[in-house]
C-alpha cells in the first residue's frame, strides 16, 4: 500500500511539474500579430481622402444614394472601367474621382427622382499595385501607398538572393502606351548618391 501511496504522489508530482513548464515556455510577453490587411486599409483611407483619387479597375466602391436602399450598394469595377447600378445599369466609373462619379451618378437619376443626393466611398483600393520580381525573397504583387519609392518597395520585398545584382536593377513603367526602362542602382540609392524613385501603379521593379 505504501508503495502505491508513493508511485502515485510521484505521479501527480510529474505531471504538475511538467504543467509549470509548459506555461513557463509561453511567451505571454509577445506583442500581438499586426493584420495582414494593414497596408490595405492604409491605402483605402489614403485614397478616401485624397480628392484627387482616381478610380480603377478592380477597386470597391460604396455607393450611398439617401433613402433609396434599393440603388445603394457595394459594387466592384469591371475590366471595362464601368459598374452597374439599378435604374442606370452600366456607368463609367474609371479615371474619375469618387466626387465625380457621385455627380454623374446624380445627374442620372434625376430622370428618376427629384434631388438624389449620392455619395461615393472607396471601400478597396485594389487597382494601385506595384511588383517586385528577380532574386529577393519575398517577390509579388504589393500595395501602392502614397509616396511610395523603389527603395521602400524593395524593403517590403525581403532580402536579396546571393545572385542578386544590386547596381543592375531597374523599373519597368509604361506610359502613353509605351514601356520605359528607369535604371535602379540600389548601392548608388542607399549611399545617397542617386535619389530613390518614386513608384507609380504598375511599375515593376526587376531585380536580376
Amino acid at each position: 500500500m505504501r508503495r502505491l501511496v508513493h508511485l502515485f504522489a510521484a505521479v501527480t508530482l510529474l505531471c504538475f511539474t511538467a504543467d509549470l513548464w509548459a506555461q513557463g515556455g509561453q511567451d505571454k510577453s509577445a506583442p500581438p500579430e499586426k493584420p495582414a490587411d494593414t497596408a490595405a486599409a492604409t491605402q483605402t483611407k489614403a485614397a478616401n481622402e485624397d480628392p484627387s483619387y482616381k478610380i480603377g479597375t478592380e477597386d470597391v466602391l460604396t455607393i450611398n444614394v439617401w433613402k433609396e436602399n434599393d440603388i445603394s450598394r457595394t459594387v466592384p469595377v469591371r475590366p471595362d472601367g464601368k459598374i452597374s447600378l439599378p435604374l442606370l445599369n452600366d456607368v463609367q466609373a474609371e479615371g474619375l474621382t469618387p466626387q465625380q462619379l457621385a455627380a454623374s451618378i446624380r445627374e442620372g437619376l434625376k430622370k428618376y427622382m427629384s434631388e438624389p443626393e449620392v455619395t461615393v466611398i472607396v471601400s478597396a483600393v485594389n487597382s494601385r499595385k506595384v511588383y517586385v520580381m528577380g532574386e529577393v525573397s519575398k517577390p509579388g504583387a504589393q500595395p501602392l501607398l502614397s509616396g511610395m519609392t523603389a527603395l521602400q518597395a524593395l524593403a517590403n520585398a525581403g532580402s536579396f538572393t546571393q545572385f542578386a545584382s544590386l547596381k543592375g536593377i531597374y523599373v519597368l513603367r509604361k506610359e502613353n502606351g509605351k514601356q520605359t526602362r528607369l535604371p535602379f542602382n540600389y548601392k548608388s540609392v542607399v549611399k545617397g548618391n542617386q535619389p530613390d524613385l518614386e513608384l507609380k501603379a504598375g511599375d515593376t521593379i526587376v531585380v536580376p
